[in-house]
């Protein structure tokens, strides 16, 4: 059953007594969300982790932060900002070389890729996590999703390194079978997508340390349909691709280990929302601003960041904003702004 799109969506930091609303999410999902598990207790877990680490002082958190998306009061949406990956156990991902050859006796070149293991985004931020109701689809929920971990982001830049990492899913078919974990992953590890999916979310990936390929692995000699998901996205993630390359993200031929998916980066201060967005106080409160710029705004820190979008416009004394807006991320006059065009 859908819902009708709110009038107002809320970005906020993610609270342990969001654990039902988000396991109903995580369920909708399916396999493949990693970061998302649909297990009660392990969402729980993370909830409670994500919390703490709001709190972190010194050098900032290690542990992943949640956010959620409330529309009318319920959540309807999250994501996550993992400060630093390779952290507890290395970031592994797969990255694609070309390689060719040419025999001059028989006037022929041949080329293929290679799969060789890497590490090359340890002590990365990432994103992931990013899951929207379908109900709200049209409501541009995914973007205000999306782009508020920059906002977050740029919030407590002192949190985070100098770049930033994103996993996408791989090419799935209708029963959840991955082609590349099939021919690839299975063979290595002797477990099935889901439970590799499921041991990886809940317990880390050592075990792809442990077991995996130490060799680099010739594309070639899988099968043509592993082949052909090599590099390619879930019909669920193009949305989330496309925002990810509009936002700075480039995607420079690493894939996941697990289902080949894409795997880019970006330097964080190349973020269009972290690079552009400005910071001022709320001058005055309006009724409607029907000339107002469309932006992405944020509030607060830690724990208390918000964020929701609205017209807004700027002036030598500060910001005139909404009403709507200022009653939804309950702002008075004089409240510190981090406002970017939406």
């Amino acid at each position: 059953m859908s819902i009708q799109k709110p009038s107002s969506l809320l970005v906020r930091a993610a609270r342990p007594d969001d654990v039902d609303e988000l396991l109903a999410l995580a369920r909708k999902a399916g396999s493949g969300l990693t970061n998302l598990p649909p297990e009660r207790d392990a969402l729980a877990e993370r909830l409670g982790h994500s919390a703490e680490a709001m709190q972190a002082e010194g050098q900032g958190p290690v542990r992943p932060l949640m956010l959620v998306m409330e529309a009318d009061g319920h959540v309807r949406g999250t994501a996550m900002v993992l400060p630093r990956v390779g952290h507890d156990w290395p970031f592994y991902s797969y990255k694609i070389n070309r390689i060719s050859q040419t025999s001059r006796a028989h006037r022929k070149s041949i080329a293929w890729r290679m799969l060789n293991l890497s590490n090359d985004f340890d002590g990365y931020a990432e994103v992931g996590g990013l899951l929207v109701d379908p109900a709200l689809r049209g409501a541009q929920a995914g973007r205000l999703m999306a782009r508020s971990r920059y906002m977050f982001i740029a919030e407590h830049r002192d949190w985070f390194g100098d770049c930033v990492v994103s996993e996408l899913r791989g090419v799935q078919d209708e029963d959840g079978r991955s082609p590349f974990w099939e021919a690839v992953g299975r063979r290595f590890y002797d477990m099935g997508f889901e439970e590799a999916d499921r041991l990886n979310g809940l317990e880390g990936n050592q075990f792809i340390a442990d077991l995996g390929p130490k060799y680099p692995i010739y594309a070639n000699l899988l099968p043509e349909d592993a082949q052909a998901v090599i590099g390619e996205l879930h019909a669920d993630s193009r949305r989330a691709y496309a925002l990810l390359i509009e936002e700075g993200f480039r995607d420079e031929d690493y894939v996941d280990i697990f289902d080949a998916g894409p795997t880019i980066h970006a330097g964080i201060d190349e973020l269009k929302a972290v690079r552009d967005c400005r910071i001022a106080p709320v001058a005055a409160i309006v009724e409607d601003l029907p000339d107002g710029v469309d932006s992405l705004v944020s509030s607060g820190h830690a724990g208390a960041f918000t964020s929701g979008r609205g017209r807004l416009s700027a002036g030598s004394d500060g910001l005139t904003i909404e009403r709507r807006l200022a009653g939804l991320m309950q702002l008075k006059l004089g409240d510190r702004l981090r406002h970017v065009a939406f």
